[in-house]
């Protein structure tokens, strides 16, 4: 990273916010499937590299994740139901049913927003600013530039530079958190801006890219300036 970031943009989820499992599941729970959480953070690393090679190769936004996804889970648990594994991946899509919110986060929000302007850009269905509401987030944010509202996805420079001038910081000033490698820290520093990777799973453990496991790491690294 080159200098110390006015504004900090985070990504949703699997950063901010993380799915509502026995929600989204709740399909395959009816049918006695209950994939543990190790099972699903393995599956989480595998898809992301897969995913980054792909998207790499096409360019395309982010829209297969979630197919791969579920689609090496039914692999795993030897399941052929093509409608099931298409409802868990659109159940996955919706905004709302990204709920679950790690403790600590809203503490270490209000701390980062002591120092830095802060906002959030994600590709999600047009509701992303009612879900950080509703999950009592949302007055954190200067701004939140949603791909549903603004019509553009990430990795795409467009939802980026949407995101700047809303907030009104230069490019080389920002920094973007995300939790993809191709769409997240690609996405922003081909926009110019500095960008770390959100990696609870451990994806990207044994790459050479700047990355934290936890709000709380990014928090220290900040404040130190051992992140920058």
């Amino acid at each position: 990273m080159r200098t110390h970031p006015k504004a900090i943009f985070f990504d949703v989820g699997n950063t901010l916010l993380f799915p509502n499992r026995e929600r989204i599941l709740e399909p395959l729970h009816q049918r006695g499937l209950v994939p543990t959480d190790e099972q699903l953070r393995a599956l989480e690393r595998k898809t992301k590299k897969e995913f980054d090679t792909l998207l790499e190769h096409d360019g395309k936004p982010d829209h297969g994740f979630w197919y791969l996804f579920y689609s090496h889970l039914f692999e795993e648990l030897a399941i052929e139901d093509e409608l099931l594994r298409d409802t868990l991946v659109a159940a996955t899509r919706i905004s709302a049913n990204w709920c679950d919110i790690l403790p600590g986060t809203r503490e270490i929000l209000q701390c980062l927003a002591r120092a830095h302007q802060i906002g959030v850009i994600s590709n999600a269905d047009g509701k992303i600013a009612e879900v950080l509401a509703h999950c009592g987030i949302a007055d954190y944010f200067r701004t939140i530039t949603d791909s549903g509202v603004v019509g553009c996805e990430k990795p795409h420079a467009a939802i980026f530079q949407a995101a700047l001038r809303e907030m009104g910081v230069p490019a080389e000033d920002s920094l973007y958190v995300g939790d993809v490698y191709s769409v997240d820290y690609l996405g922003a520093t081909r926009a110019g801006m500095q960008a770390i990777l959100f990696d609870v799973a451990g994806v990207y453990r044994d790459d050479d890219v700047p990355r934290v496991e936890s709000l709380e790491e990014l928090k220290l690294g900040l404040q130190s300036g051992s992140i920058l």
